[in-house]
């Protein structure tokens, strides 16, 4: 009885940890800006019959628009409130995709945008994907609703309330992100809004989140919205069963925050490994690609706006180059060359 209840609090701890695949499914792609009606047709047309896992997606919540420069891709990462309707589509539109996708064995994972809402310069008015009021000066969000009580001004010591100096561990996680309104998450009722949402997708059946900015936020906050989250939908994952969680934690080195900080939340997205490939692919430092190892990993691709038919079969070769018992050097090549074009990109996951 005791290895039991020993064995059963190891699973309910490391939970986050698991991806939540369905058996040899390891490889998730991300459907970059594609809309929800597209993802759900991909999910059974392609993704579920050749083995994937499943698909991260951009950021369902409205959003501020914006219109100088014309609906730029990262207007989807300026909250305005949680409500699920973006370019992407309404709220119908979601809960369609992810039950298809679900019902075919292929998850999601959302991209969740919690740290911050929209840009500080973002005027006042019903600009936002679901005609949501807001007012950014005053930061006045009634839709959610957060103001300007929820927000950590009183705490960043920076002159001009930005983050200034990536060396000052405070000014990172309490002041602004790129003038992104930073939001006070030691409040708990900040932390009961975020977690609110949170529990929205996961009742309408995700599997799982990539946190957003999460090295902009102290990781005991993080961990004190995720201790908030429900178990998944039972309707397609087993009783019990915790929402995958992979932080983006940007560590190339020589700063005070590092991604280990974060490995008790869940697993961490690992830049360096992109930064090594660059020295790789430039020849910088005497590297060549035949220094390169097949390594086994859980494979992450990103496919930015792309249809298929163009990146299918090239997946295929993707997985194959990343795989134990598989690797030719041709298929090195190919991932360097995507690399290159810059037409897709692979993340390794640490923080198990």
């Amino acid at each position: 009885m005791g290895i039991y209840f020993l064995l059963l609090v190891v699973g309910l701890c490391w939970g986050q940890y698991n991806p939540n695949t369905l058996p040899k499914r390891t490889s998730i792609v991300h459907l970059f800006e594609w809309r929800w009606q597209d993802i759900a047709q991909e999910c059974e047309r392609y993704l579920a019959p050749n083995g994937f896992g499943g698909v991260q997606i951009s950021p369902p919540n409205e959003n501020v628009i914006i219109t100088d420069p014309q609906r730029p891709w990262w207007e989807r990462y300026q909250p305005v409130s949680y409500k699920l309707c973006t370019r992407s589509g309404n709220e119908t539109e979601f809960r369609d995709m992810v039950t298809r996708c679900n019902n075919v064995g292929v998850h999601i994972y959302v991209d969740a945008v919690i740290n911050h809402m929209c840009g500080a310069n973002a005027g006042a008015g019903d600009h936002a994907t679901c005609g949501s009021y807001f007012n950014s000066k005053t930061e006045d969000f009634p839709a959610v609703p957060y103001s300007s009580w929820d927000f950590n001004d009183q705490k960043c010591k920076s002159r001009s309330g930005n983050i200034e100096n990536y060396h000052d561990i405070s000014q990172v996680r309490d002041c602004r992100l790129a003038s992104l309104l930073d939001l006070a998450l030691e409040k708990e009722y900040v932390r009961s809004r975020i977690a609110g949402y949170l529990n929205q997708l996961v009742a309408i059946g995700v599997a799982g989140f990539r946190i957003d900015a999460a090295k902009h936020m102290w990781p005991a906050d993080v961990k004190a919205i995720l201790d908030k989250l429900e178990d998944l939908n039972t309707q397609w994952f087993p009783a019990g069963t915790k929402p995958f969680i992979y932080q983006e934690v940007i560590d190339l080195g020589g700063e005070p925050i590092t991604g280990s900080q974060y490995f008790g939340n869940g697993r961490v997205t690992e830049f360096k490994y992109g930064a090594k490939l660059g020295t790789v692919l430039r020849k910088w430092d005497g590297e060549k690609m035949a220094y390169l190892k097949p390594v086994a990993m859980t494979g992450f691709v990103n496919i930015a706006g792309v249809k298929s038919g163009t990146w299918l079969s090239s997946v295929m070769w993707w997985m194959a180059s990343l795989s134990p018992t598989g690797g030719t050097m041709a298929a090195i090549k190919w991932l360097l060359a995507v690399v290159t074009k810059a037409s897709s990109s692979s993340i390794m996951m640490t923080g198990l």
